[in-house]
């Protein structure tokens, strides 16, 4: 059986709030995320990706998505029913909050 989720943005982080001294030097474009606002939420009732969600951060988050979509329970904390993941950008990722409704 399918569940809803949503996916609310928590965090999109700037490089300087990660770096003292940049890994890389930075280029105009390294501010954070432009794909995403803070509070932002999308809902998933199947394995598509929500219209306007990046799809290299829903390569990032697809296996938590996977298992709350479908009912598994994540043992990381108490809210089985929740996760907490990132995108895989090092230098300016966004956060997620997946939740089943």
């Amino acid at each position: 059986m399918s569940h809803k989720l949503k996916i609310t943005v928590l965090r999109t982080l700037d490089p300087s709030e990660l770096f003292e001294e940049m890994p890389v030097t930075r280029m105009d474009w390294m501010v954070p995320c432009e794909v995403f606002s803070e509070g932002q939420e999308f809902i998933v009732e199947d394995l598509r990706v929500p219209e306007g969600f990046c799809e290299s951060a829903w390569r990032a988050i697809n296996h938590n998505v996977r298992t709350l979509l479908y009912g598994g329970v994540l043992p990381h904390h108490e809210e089985g029913d929740v996760a907490v993941n990132c995108c895989t950008d090092g230098l300016r990722p966004v956060i997620f909050k997946i939740e089943r409704t």
